[in-house]
């Protein structure tokens, strides 16, 4: 049995190439889930699984699939791979689309080297996993892995008023197939790690053996507008400054624990936000994450009973909407495994972690084995232009993809 490499200039060459599809006006790559510009990203990918020879299918809500079904792979459980093609606002290129691209790399490989796998494989490029135009995050994946129901999905209505199940109909990628219409014997994702943590250490890989679960809330807090110089502080219903507490609260309390814990507000908005009148109202969102459950519901507990303080000690209304809460995930210990091997066999060294962000492989581990595969990404930045991963990183990532994929494919694995 020949051990191969990828092509490593036709990978490189297709991450250039996508990372060109979708820029704006201003040179930015703006490729929002369901839009104009993630439709010519679509496109090209399909093109790609055209020319490689692979079947093209797409499900209801919008996942693109490329499966090799060779001769004597029989009707079995087939390995998926895969990760996204949508991007955030003024993203960088790896994000996502290293994970679909390598997927596929790995499989034209194996076609080429004359491998016959012993059961099907596919490359998944799931829809809407960054929920910046349509929440949640991770819409795809969970809808395949039965997490949300499709039809509630198709209806969710997007951050300028466009309905998914209406553009996905649009730009021609509302598929037959039922969501989970092929359920993976094993999934496995490739990804740039997001994070500090192998190049700070000088590690090209990571063996990716659990995933932070992730609490999303929207708090709203009213209070009233007055103006900005005449009423005295001792009297005021600030919604601005009870929104300020909250905010220094949550990073005071993650700041001094000992634990892996982080809280993020991300987005704020004040009413009438004005510059001389005091906010009536302040809608802010919180993000927390850790990767132990209990502890995770230990913040969202800390913060309500926060919010019910600053409510009466403010003399503010607050309310707070649930927007997603997905608990953390342990990742399959014997594709973890695979993936350590898989490394010291190219002679790298290798570090299990924990992931921060959210994949789609948290979803897909509610259905089969998964794991993922990080490398460096440098200087720790992600959705953004400065995203940045070494070519050699990104080729020996894929060769581990490769290795562990042929492992997952060959017969009694």
């Amino acid at each position: 049995m020949s051990n191969p490499s990828i092509d490593a200039a036709r990978l490189l060459g297709r991450i250039g190439m996508l990372g060109a599809i979708g820029r704006d006006a201003e040179g930015r790559l703006v490729r929002l889930a369901a839009s104009d510009a993630e439709k010519l990203g679509r496109d090209q990918f399909v093109s790609w699984l055209e020319d490689a020879g692979l079947e093209v299918a797409v499900d209801r809500i919008g996942n693109v699939f490329g499966i090799w079904k060779p001769e004597g792979a029989g009707d079995t459980q087939p390995l998926m791979l895969g990760s996204h093609i949508d991007t955030v606002i003024n993203a960088g290129i790896y994000d996502g689309c290293y994970g679909v691209l390598s997927g596929l790399e790995v499989i034209e490989t194996l076609k080429g080297d004359g491998f016959a796998p012993s059961r099907p494989m596919v490359v998944a490029a799931f829809t809407n996993e960054e929920g910046v135009r349509y929440a949640p995050d991770m819409l795809g994946s969970l809808v395949y892995a039965g997490g949300l129901d499709v039809d509630a999905a198709l209806a969710i209505v997007g951050t300028d008023g466009t309905v998914l199940g209406d553009e996905l109909r649009r730009i021609g990628y509302a598929g037959p197939h039922e969501p989970g219409f092929m359920r993976p014997h094993a999934y496995l994702e490739l990804h740039i790690e997001q994070g500090p943590v192998l190049e700070r250490e000088g590690i090209p890989v990571g063996a990716v053996q659990n995933l932070q679960g992730i609490s999303w809330q929207k708090v709203t807090i009213e209070g009233d507008a007055n103006h900005a110089g005449t009423t005295p502080i001792s009297m005021r219903r600030d919604a601005g400054y009870a929104a300020a507490r909250v905010i220094a609260f949550l990073r005071e309390r993650a700041k001094v624990s000992n634990t892996p814990t982080v809280a993020t507000v991300g987005c704020i908005g004040f009413e009438p936000n004005a510059i001389n009148v005091i906010p009536s109202r302040a809608t802010f969102t919180v993000d927390l994450r850790d990767p132990d459950d209990d502890r995770l519901k230990e913040e969202e507990a800390a913060l309500t009973a926060f919010l019910e303080k600053i409510g009466a000690e403010e003399q503010v209304d607050v309310s707070v909407e649930r927007l997603a809460r997905f608990a953390p995930v342990t990742f399959d210990h014997r594709i973890v495994e695979l993936v350590e091997k898989a490394a010291r066999d190219r002679g790298l060294v290798c570090k299990r972690m924990t992931s921060g962000a959210g994949h789609d492989a948290q979803m897909l581990a509610r259905i089969a084995p998964a794991a993922m595969i990080f490398v460096p990404s440098v200087g720790g930045i992600s959705h953004a232009p400065k995203e940045y991963t070494a070519d050699e990183d990104l080729v020996a990532g894929a060769n581990i993809l490769l290795d562990v994929v042929r492992q997952l494919a060959t017969k009694d694995s």
